[in-house]
């Protein structure tokens, strides 16, 4: 089992950057991605970004490329999300999650471990 533990949400203004962390804990060795998603009020969880917990390789949804970037380190079991030029669409409730298999996904029925969640307001 993993357990995970998101922070760094909070109200910031349109253009602003934030950085979300999540710390993970448990069986860390046998992760192989972790993926942020994020929920808007009223709207389906939606895949955002992700990255290879082992060799470090990135991907993201095109709305946020270019302005966020996923991170991680594997010695501290942290990961992370900075959140560049952030717009009032970026408003919503973000989660880190975790997959223990080798194959690449953006589903978040792929990702067996998830943390509760830490919110993300963007006024403009």
């Amino acid at each position: 089992q993993v357990q995970l533990v998101e922070s760094g949400g909070g109200l910031v203004q349109a253009g602003d950057s934030l950085r979300l962390s999540c710390a993970a804990s448990g069986r860390t060795g046998s992760l192989y991605f972790i993926a942020w998603f994020r929920q808007a009020p009223g709207k389906e969880r939606e895949f955002v970004a992700l990255i290879g917990w082992q060799r470090g390789t990135t991907f993201y949804t095109d709305s946020v490329r270019g302005r966020f970037s996923a991170s991680r380190d594997n010695a501290m079991n942290m990961a992370y999300l900075q959140m560049n030029h952030v717009k009032p669409e970026d408003t919503a409730m973000y989660y880190c999650a975790g997959r223990g298999n080798r194959l690449m996904t953006t589903s978040s029925n792929g990702y067996e471990y998830w943390g509760q969640g830490t919110e993300v307001t963007v006024s403009s």
